[in-house]
């Protein structure tokens, strides 16, 4: 990237997480993710070089290994003249969410990570493309024996946590979208997650056309969405002649296409994407199912018997997704002792940290700490950094956004080398992408072990809460139905003669 290039007018404001703010460019397939800091505190240019080094070495070395070549997209860290870098802040600082604005963006070292533009389909910059960002969330019930609560068995961490940030405002209402639904591999359950999707997106759902967004959540601002409006976007893409006349049962068919086309992504597997040879973490049908999922409370109120999860395939995304989550097999309950181990051994011997690769170098040795699955807890510091390293990776694999690029083709333009995906009326050659593939901090586990606490105890709460309340309603309905029994004269009068 030149210099005599950089022109600030040519970039926009994508968007941005807790750490960093990400801008695009109107015309080449590319973005730049500048890291984000604290008011008033900056790090050093050396620093901010080391940590952005070190996040595309992870991607390149060590998620490259879980998810495939073709999947992850590691990007290189760049450096752009300093005024380019300010002039470009000062443009998108008012298109900046005001609750971002806490950080600033480093507009003092000059580096940046330069990354492909997942939005869009770098083999067909100049088709329409429309983009589904998912952002799946945790696929799994824990299975380890350190869990204290019955509950963590059986309904799992999203939907628990629903009902936490809907008591703080985060968001209005429940979403029906149980990550269990998605990873089963069962069509109808993964057309049902994603339909809740659809209809209460939050932050776990965005779709892009032609690099903009056109639905989903804008700047964590929990807005309605319009379907139909969405309906209206997608409508040249999968009737592009057919003459479909608008209105509900217009949109309810073009939603359907949308489901079937990102099912059939999710569960596609090329053979040019295998990933590297991780050992498969133990799973069990037992598990493929959260009693609160709106799905799985549908079966029971029809009292069906709970529907098989299909499986996935190996080679497909979501599978790759689910055996990195799964490298949590202590969940954090049992991570918190074995981090409290690493720590009191730091206090000791605090110059370690680096040889402990706490911090990195993420390179092969550390991969290769990642695969021993082994349980059994020795005592030593050894094993206890091998389950936290384990659970950072685990906790970056729950948090992570699958990209799929869609560009409608005709049969003759479609190439060989482009895996096609074909709805009623259109076919889409396509690529699926991961992203958000940052190592979660060492320093976080704490939090999460605090705010695990929270989760599981508010639910609890608030459950027992409403079961009460329900008992409460029918016992009173049982009062208000009392039969009152009086007695009656039951001699029949004589009649006059």
């Amino acid at each position: 990237m030149e210099a005599e290039k950089m022109d600030e007018n040519e970039w926009r404001y994508h968007g941005e997480g807790n750490k960093s703010l990400v801008v695009s460019h109107r015309q080449r397939c590319v973005v730049l993710r500048f890291l984000k800091f604290p008011l008033n505190r900056n790090k050093t240019p050396e620093e901010i070089f080391h940590h952005l080094q070190n996040i595309v070495h992870f991607c390149k070395h060590i998620m490259k290994q879980f998810f495939g070549e073709n999947y992850v997209h590691h990007g290189e860290v760049v450096q752009l003249p300093l005024d380019f870098v300010k002039q470009l802040c000062l443009k998108i600082q008012s298109e900046r969410p005001e609750s971002r604005c806490d950080k600033d963006m480093d507009t003092f070292s000059g580096y940046a990570m330069c990354l492909p533009n997942l939005t869009r389909l770098h083999f067909v910059e100049h088709r329409p493309i429309i983009c589904i960002e998912i952002k799946p969330k945790c696929g799994f019930l824990p299975f380890s024996s350190y869990v204290s609560q019955e509950i963590k068995y059986k309904v799992c961490r999203y939907c628990m946590h629903q009902h936490l940030k809907v008591a703080k405002g985060k968001w209005k209402r429940l979403s029906k979208y149980c990550p269990l639904d998605l990873f089963s591999g069962n069509k109808q359950r993964m057309h049902f997650a994603l339909t809740s999707l659809l209809q209460e997106a939050q932050n776990n759902l965005k779709i892009f056309k032609n690099g903009e967004l056109i639905y989903g959540c804008k700047n964590n601002v929990d807005s309605p969405s319009d379907l139909n409006e969405l309906a209206h976007h997608l409508k040249p893409f999968f009737f592009p002649s057919n003459g479909l006349v608008g209105g509900p049962h217009c949109t309810r068919t073009i939603l359907k296409e949308l489901i079937h086309v990102i099912t059939m992504t999710l569960l596609s597997s090329t053979d040019n994407c295998k990933a590297g040879d991780m050992k498969t973490v133990p799973s069990s049908q037992g598990w493929s199912y959260c009693e609160a999922s709106a799905f799985n409370k549908e079966l029971v109120r029809n009292g069906k018997n709970k529907m098989e999860s299909s499986g996935l395939p190996r080679e497909c995304l979501l599978y790759k997704t689910l055996q990195a989550q799964m490298l949590d097999m202590l969940d954090i309950e049992g991570i918190y002792p074995l981090y409290s181990r690493i720590e009191q051994y730091l206090e000791e011997f605090p110059k370690e940290r680096n040889m402990l690769q706490i911090d990195g170098p993420y390179n092969e040795s550390f991969y290769e700490k990642l695969l021993d699955l082994s349980s059994e807890d020795d005592g030593t510091v050894a094993y206890a950094l091998t389950k936290v390293q384990q659970y950072r990776v685990a906790m970056t694999a729950k948090d992570c956004s699958i990209m799929i690029a869609l560009s409608p083709c005709q049969q003759d333009e479609c190439s060989a080398e482009r895996p096609v995906v074909l709805t009623s009326k259109s076919r889409f050659t396509f690529s699926v992408s991961v992203l958000d593939l940052d190592l979660k901090p060492y320093e976080s586990i704490p939090h999460q072990y605090k705010l695990d606490g929270k989760i599981v105890s508010y639910y609890l709460k608030n459950t027992q809460a409403k079961d009460d309340s329900v008992m409460s309603s029918l016992l009173k309905e049982n009062e208000d139905c009392t039969l009152v029994l009086h007695k009656i004269n039951t001699e029949i009068p004589l009649r006059p003669s």
